[in-house]
């Protein structure tokens, strides 16, 4: 195999507005339980690839990400992939500077074209350094188009593409899958029979439904990461009813619900929930 002590962790589970909401005095909001508090919802994937190297890749970067990472000790990231363009997901770019500066080095971002073209357009200073006034402190970022069908191997990890729906924009999750090590020729022989830690793993935020080629990529799980946002149905994310019917269908060995609202109680909503699924937390580290 040719990656070891792999670590997911969730850098943030709540939904756009983070919990408390700004303003809101509800029991949820005003709750004293460490879990009921939600930063905006993001992850990041640690693990050491063949040569020992310790690597991190964040999913997407919200506008949370700098407390995030103040939070956990980030202290590089080899490479960014994204879900969509929404600001809830994409605010926080700005602050891997930090990183390029501790590694020396630049950063590969992965997005399909609408997400790049949006992060070009906000962060022009980034994107197109050199028309700036001032030749500022800015992120290096090499960006890359995602094409949903080519997977992304990475240091060792095989980032799959899984084409999901937020409403009707069409966004993507992704199957995380460790790599055999390479060849006698050099190249990469295959996903590894035997997954380490919480792998295959697959990450899927800001779901309202999955469409009828994904299910094929999401069998033999041993984690699922699904969307679910509150009681209620909802235009662009799924329910609590739906999320854990599309979690039975999928039947990873371990469900993982994230993106909550303040409507959701921690304490309450899961110890509700059928065996083998639970709600996410902030800070929550899976191995």
């Amino acid at each position: 195999m040719s990656i070891s002590d792999v670590e997911f962790i969730i850098l943030g589970s709540g939904t756009s507005a983070g919990v408390p909401v700004i303003g809101c005095r509800c029991a949820v909001c005003t709750s004293g339980d460490p879990r009921n508090t939600r930063l905006r919802t993001a992850a990041c994937v640690q693990f050491s690839d063949a040569s020992g190297t310790r690597r991190l890749i964040l999913i997407d970067t919200g506008p949370d990400l700098r407390q995030q990472a103040l939070r956990h000790g980030l202290s590089r990231c080899d490479a960014i992939v994204y879900t969509h363009n929404h600001v809830d997901h994409t605010f926080g770019l700005d602050e891997v500077r930090r990183f390029n500066v501790i590694m020396n080095a630049p950063i590969d971002l992965y997005a399909e074209p609408r997400t790049l073209g949006d992060l070009n357009r906000v962060y022009r200073h980034i994107f197109e350094r050199q028309n700036n006034v001032n030749d500022s402190f800015v992120a290096t970022l090499i960006p890359h188009e995602i094409d949903e069908d080519h997977p992304l191997d990475l240091y060792g990890m095989r980032f799959t593409p899984l084409r999901l729906l937020h409403g009707r924009l069409p966004i993507l999750g992704f199957r995380l899958d460790a790599l055999d090590a390479l060849d006698a020729h050099g190249q990469v022989a295959g996903v590894a029979h035997a997954q380490p830690g919480p792998l295959p793993l697959a990450y899927c935020t800001d779901v309202s439904a999955v469409p009828p080629q994904t299910w094929g990529r999401l069998t033999g799980l041993d984690t699922l990461i699904l969307d679910m946002l509150r009681y209620r149905r909802h235009p662009t994310h799924l329910s609590l009813d739906e999320a854990v019917e599309i979690a039975g269908r999928i039947t990873a060995d371990r469900t993982w619900f994230i993106h909550m609202t303040h409507d959701i109680d921690h304490a309450d909503c899961d110890g509700s929930l059928p065996e083998g699924m639970a709600l996410a937390y902030d800070g929550l580290v899976l191995r």
